[in-house]
């Protein structure tokens, strides 16, 4: 398998923002919802979420970070 391509730049769509904001409320996201609702994986292979003990997709502090910076 090839070495996955990632643009030095990442520009998140709605979407994507919106997953990350529910995350940082506290709301879990299982992987089965994650899939059911389309949540782009472009965000687990970046870091900006990762498994917690329980499975569920959780926000990294490097999603904090690219909160912060649509937001200022």
């Amino acid at each position: 398998m090839g070495t996955v391509y990632h643009t030095p730049y990442f520009d998140p769509t709605v979407d994507e923002l919106n997953a990350l904001k529910q995350l940082e409320m506290g709301k879990a996201i299982s992987v089965t919802d994650a899939i059911t609702h389309h949540l782009s994986g472009r965000l687990y292979e970046r870091g900006y979420v990762a498994k917690n003990d329980a499975g569920d997709l959780a926000i990294t502090d490097t999603g904090r970070q690219l909160i912060r910076r649509q937001e200022s």
